[in-house]
C-alpha cells in the first residue's frame, strides 16, 4: 500500500520516514501490543528512538535536538505508529513540552531539560486538565503563590499521562494577579520534579490498552524554587497556546499512521484470503470499495496534517489547519481501523492479528487532545464567521 506519495516529501524527509519506519519495523506492533496490556513502558523501543536523534529532530541543536521542523516531528510520529507502535508519550514530551520549552523557556531550563528530552533520557509529562476545567482553560483552579523563595503549588490535575515515567510535569496554573475576579484569569507554566514534596498521583483506571497510564494528580503545597517558572508570571496562556498545535499536529499524526497500519493490514489480507472460488476477497466490490473510501479520507486528513505542520512551521496561523488536521485524521482513523477489522471477519477480534487492541487509543484520539465538538465550535466561530456559542 502507498503510504508517502499522496505528502508532498523531500527526499531528506522521505529518508527519514523510512529511517523510523526500518527503526520501529524491528520492534513491530507485538512489542508495542505486549508493553501496551501490561501498562509498561516501552524502554528499548524509546531509548533507540532518541538515540538516532528521532525524538528531538524538531529541537534546536545547541540542546541536544537535530534543528529540524514540528514537521520532521510528525514524520516520526505518523511512522512509528504505521509500523505498529502508536506513542502517546511523543505527543506529550517532545512535541508539547519541548516546543514549549524552547518557544519560552530560559537558557538554564532549556539546558536542564530539552537535551534530556531530545535523546530520550528524560520525559516531561503535560498537566492541564482539571475535574472542573476540561476544555475551558479559563477555569482551572490549581495555583502557583509566590512565598518570597519561589512559588507554593496547589490543585489537582486529571487525564495527566505518563505521570509514573516522567521526570516532570509541566504543569498550567493561575498566578500573579489571577485571583482577580473575571472570566479572563492569567495563568502560568512551572516545571515541577515528579519527586516534588507534596505531589502524589494516583492512576485511572480506563478501557484505554496503552502503555501510558493515565493519572489524578494532587499537588499540596508543592514547593517550587523562582527557576520553576517558564517565562513571565501571568503570560502562560500565550506559551500554552505555542503547544497546542504541535499537540494537535501530532496526535493527527498518530491516527494518521494507525490509519496507514490499519489499511496495510486489511489490504495484504484481502489480497491473500479467497473464501469464493479460488478469488481474494479483496476482488469484491464489498471488500474493496469500503478500503478505498477509508484511504480517500485518510489520504485528505494527511494533506491537511502535512499543510498544519508547514504553517506552524513558518511562523504563520496554523490554529484552523491543526484543529480541522486533527479532526479528520480521528475521523478517518476510526473509519479505517473499523473496516480493517471488518475485513478480516472474525478474525479481526483476535489480537494476534494486531487490530482490535487499537480500537479505544484511536477513539480516545477523537475526544483528546481536544474534542471534536471544541473543533467544530472553534471552526463554526473561527472560519465560518458565526456567533460564539460560549
Amino acid at each position: 500500500m502507498n503510504k508517502s506519495s499522496i505528502v508532498p516529501e523531500t527526499d531528506e524527509r522521505a529518508a527519514l520516514r523510512e529511517s523510523v519506519t526500518a527503526l520501529v519495523g524491528r520492534y513491530g506492533h507485538a512489542y508495542f501490543a505486549e508493553r501496551a496490556r501490561k501498562h509498561e513502558e516501552p524502554v528499548a523501543l524509546w531509548e533507540e528512538l532518541g538515540a538516532a536523534g528521532f525524538l528531538g529532530v524538531h529541537l534546536p541543536e545547541e540542546y541536544g535536538g537535530g534543528g529540524g521542523t514540528l514537521g520532521d516531528l510528525s514524520v516520526v510520529v505518523e511512522a512509528a505508529s504505521a509500523a505498529g507502535c502508536p506513542l502517546l508519550m511523543m505527543v506529550i514530551s517532545p512535541a508539547i513540552c519541548g516546543t514549549i520549552l524552547a518557544h519560552h523557556a530560559s537558557d538554564e531550563m532549556k539546558k536542564r531539560w530539552l537535551t534530556g528530552i531530545a535523546d530520550g533520557s528524560l520525559k516531561m509529562a503535560f498537566a492541564i486538565t482539571e475535574p472542573d476545567a476540561g476544555s475551558n482553560s479559563h477555569e482551572i483552579t490549581t495555583t502557583a503563590r509566590a512565598d518570597g523563595e519561589g512559588w507554593r503549588l496547589s490543585g489537582t490535575k486529571y487525564w495527566t499521562s505518563g505521570v509514573d515515567e516522567a521526570d516532570a510535569i509541566l504543569v498550567v496554573a493561575r498566578s500573579g494577579s489571577a485571583t482577580q475576579d473575571g472570566p479572563r484569569r492569567p495563568l502560568s507554566l512551572f516545571v515541577v520534579p515528579t519527586d516534588a514534596s507534596g505531589l502524589t498521583h494516583q492512576p485511572i483506571e480506563s478501557a484505554l490498552v496503552q502503555p501510558e497510564h493515565q493519572f489524578t494528580v494532587w499537588f499540596d503545597d508543592v514547593p517550587l524554587g523562582p527557576e520553576a517558572l517558564i517565562g513571565r508570571d501571568g503570560h502562560g496562556l500565550r506559551q500554552v497556546f505555542s503547544g497546542l498545535n504541535p499537540e494537535r499536529i501530532t496526535a493527527a499524526s498518530i491516527s494518521n499512521g494507525i490509519s496507514l497500519y490499519a489499511l496495510d493490514k486489511a489490504t495484504t489480507y484481502a489480497g491473500q484470503r479467497s473464501v469464493w472460488k479460488g478469488v481474494p476477497i479483496g476482488a469484491h466490490q464489498g471488500i474493496a470499495h469500503p478500503l478505498a473510501e477509508a484511504y480517500i479520507q485518510v489520504a485528505q486528513a494527511r494533506l491537511m496534517a502535512s499543510r498544519a505542520a508547514d504553517l506552524f512551521d513558518a511562523g504563520e496561523d496554523a490554529a484552523e489547519a491543526s484543529n480541522i488536521a486533527k479532526f479528520a485524521a480521528a475521523d478517518a482513523s476510526l473509519r479505517a481501523l473499523d473496516q480493517a477489522i471488518q475485513t478480516h471477519g472474525g478474525n479481526g477480534l483476535a489480537l494476534e492479528y494486531g487490530l482490535a487492541d487499537l480500537w479505544f487509543l484511536a477513539r480516545m484520539l477523537k475526544t483528546a487532545p481536544v474534542s471534536r465538538e471544541m473543533v467544530l465550535n472553534f471552526v463554526a466561530q473561527r472560519s465560518l464567521g458565526l456567533p460564539a456559542s460560549y
